[in-house]
């Protein structure tokens, strides 16, 4: 009996609490800045690629709320939308798939309490943290190539780094603003970026090395990615000195998504009393 009546508590918390609970979809595009960005300089936005995910918002408080997302976003880069002829030259190129994993906290600046439309529009700020897989890859003579495995910057040779991990932590901030349509849908607009932990989204980020020693090492086509110079001049791949600048490793790379969301509220079928937009004095108890 008494194990029953805990039961029903919790049960009924849940049930009480389900109007604090929104699930969501936001579609829009994606970008990244790094080496094949004009070497961290600037956002190329001819290079913007799709995204798309869903996610689970739980409000706290009208000021206060929880997020749980999972995204997916396309990013590229090339040299050849370089302002710089030296970039240019370089002739490197990548792309790839994003796969997000994202826990943060949302700050309504006006409050927010789309439940009984109280306060049905507020702009946000937001941060947290995200767990997320990359995999660069290029075209090359036809094929399309992941550059990881090659280790196109020597690594695995003696002297040199070991090859990245395919996957890293990012820390997510951006602004947004929210607005209740009715007390079930919500829509808006959210620009975030994500501070990654990673110099290798792009597969770009050391020094060359010796192509001859990284040919014998890790074989011809990491030699042929590793310095696409030549490729320019209808030849053979251009051998920089060993330990001349490839990338820039002071700075790690970034990606950006934003985009537009709907979200739906979960209701609790009455038990909080009547839902319209608010006008003027309420009667009874004022909710935060």
């Amino acid at each position: 009996m008494k194990n029953g009546l805990v039961l029903f508590l919790l049960l009924s918390g849940l049930v009480l609490n389900a109007q604090n609970l929104e699930a969501g979809l936001l579609l829009g595009g994606a970008n990244y800045r790094g080496d094949l960005s004009e070497n961290s300089q600037r956002i190329i936005l001819s290079e913007t690629g799709g995204s798309g995910g869903v996610f689970l918002r739980y409000n706290v408080h009208r000021f206060v709320s929880l997020r749980l997302g999972f995204q997916f976003a396309q990013i590229s880069g090339t040299d050849a939308n370089a302002n710089d002829e030296a970039i240019r030259n370089r002739n490197l190129s990548f792309r790839s798939n994003i796969f997000e994993g994202m826990l943060g906290v949302e700050w309504n600046i006006l409050g927010y309490q789309p439940y009984n439309l109280r306060s049905g529009f507020s702009p946000y700020l937001f941060g947290g943290v995200a767990l997320f897989g990359y995999n660069p890859v290029t075209d090359y003579q036809g094929s399309v190539v992941r550059l990881q495995p090659l280790g196109t910057e020597g690594q695995g040779m003696p002297g040199r780094p070991d090859a990245y991990k395919k996957s890293s932590l990012a820390f997510p901030v951006g602004i947004g603003f929210k607005y209740a349509l009715n007390d079930k849908l919500n829509i808006g607009l959210e620009l975030g970026v994500r501070l990654t932990k990673t110099d290798y989204i792009d597969d770009v980020s050391t020094t060359y090395v010796d192509l001859q020693d990284l040919a014998a090492a890790n074989g011809e086509l990491a030699a042929a990615l590793s310095s696409r110079t030549g490729e320019l001049q209808g030849g053979e791949p251009v051998s920089f000195p060993a330990g001349a600048p490839r990338g820039d490793d002071q700075t790690r790379d970034l990606y950006f998504i934003g985009g537009v969301f709907i979200s739906y509220n979960f209701l609790d079928n009455g038990l909080v009393g009547a839902r319209g937009r608010f006008r003027g004095k309420r009667s009874g108890c004022k909710t935060d």
